[in-house]
């Protein structure tokens, strides 16, 4: 379905309830498209008083009030996978980078399906034509109507520890600065990414290319970023510098942060969020093409954590 056919399309999003996938639901379900979220269906609490558990029902809850359907089930449940998608139009996992090689399941249950005009992989992140972590595009192989989005930095991860490897909160008195501080890095705020990611699934400029969200003022180095919360906090920071072979000898030795270090590597490093020219042909700008959506600045986001 596209714009201007006066229907929306039926999204089906799988995790429902993961970091970036609830931001995916809300959107979806407030830009009026017919919306299921396929949620796994979880133990009994330890106790009444789980905090996890609690968070979760009144997520769900949200959900159905805001007219969602909620699916259980398992993302290995092929005969399920079907038929949810035998009821959607367009189908996003929002799972987490490491759960990336799940899509292989969800791809199969799409071509049986056979109805599926827009799938919106998990890759987001960096895009992968021109980052070397993320998995080979199968979709592309499969012949599936595709949109892959490419939102660099999830705000929300990144900025509460000012991308600090390990962090658990903001530095005190010293900040960790991966290569010469001078790469630019984007950061945007997941209820953008979903935004954009919704407006995208009917877009036929969005179709079979990448969404590249690349929000103007949210382009920062580490050392603008440092210097900014500075501002704010109105002190300075002891600057801690990781050359590129100090960075690659954590990798080897800190298998806990590999995954991490590895994406900060490819972004300031070897650039990989700024590195390229957007070929027409593959890929679009959000900001560009729904110049209409508010985004969050980084500016703005980190007076959120003050």
């Amino acid at each position: 379905m596209e714009p201007g056919d006066g229907q929306k399309s039926r999204i089906l999003v799988i995790g429902g309830t993961g970091h970036l996938s609830k931001f995916v639901v809300a959107a979806s379900a407030r830009a009026g498209h017919p919306t299921s979220a396929l949620v796994r269906a979880t133990a009994p609490p330890p106790s009444p008083s789980s905090s996890s558990s609690s968070s979760r029902a009144r997520l769900l809850q949200s959900f159905r009030d805001a007219g969602v359907t909620i699916l259980q089930g398992d993302i290995g449940d092929h005969d399920l996978l079907v038929k949810a998608g035998r009821a959607a139009d367009g189908v996003t996992p929002a799972a987490a980078y490491h759960d990336v090689g799940e899509q292989d399941k969800i791809i199969a249950a799409i071509k049986e399906a056979g109805n599926i005009k827009r799938f919106i992989p998990s890759d987001f992140g960096n895009d992968a034509d021109h980052a070397h972590i993320v998995e080979p595009r199968a979709v592309e192989a499969e012949g599936i109507p595709y949109t892959f989005i490419s939102c660099n930095f999830f705000a929300g991860y990144y900025l509460p520890t000012l991308v600090q490897p390990g962090a658990s909160g903001l530095p005190a008195h010293r900040v960790v600065v991966v290569g010469d501080g001078n790469t630019q890095a984007i950061f945007v705020d997941e209820e953008d990414i979903a935004t954009f990611t919704i407006r995208a699934v009917d877009d036929p400029r969005t179709l079979n290319k990448v969404l590249h969200i690349r929000p103007p003022e949210n382009a920062l180095s580490m050392n603008d970023l440092v210097s900014l919360w500075e501002k704010k906090v109105g002190s300075n920071f002891e600057r801690v510098y990781l050359t590129e072979e100090e960075v690659l000898r954590q990798i080897r030795e800190c298998p806990e942060l590999s995954i991490d270090l590895a994406i900060l590597h490819s972004v300031y490093i070897n650039g990989d969020h700024i590195n390229f020219e957007i070929e027409p042909s593959v890929g679009v700008e959000a900001t560009e093409i729904y110049p209409d959506v508010s985004y969050t600045t980084v500016d703005e986001y980190l007076n959120r954590l003050m």
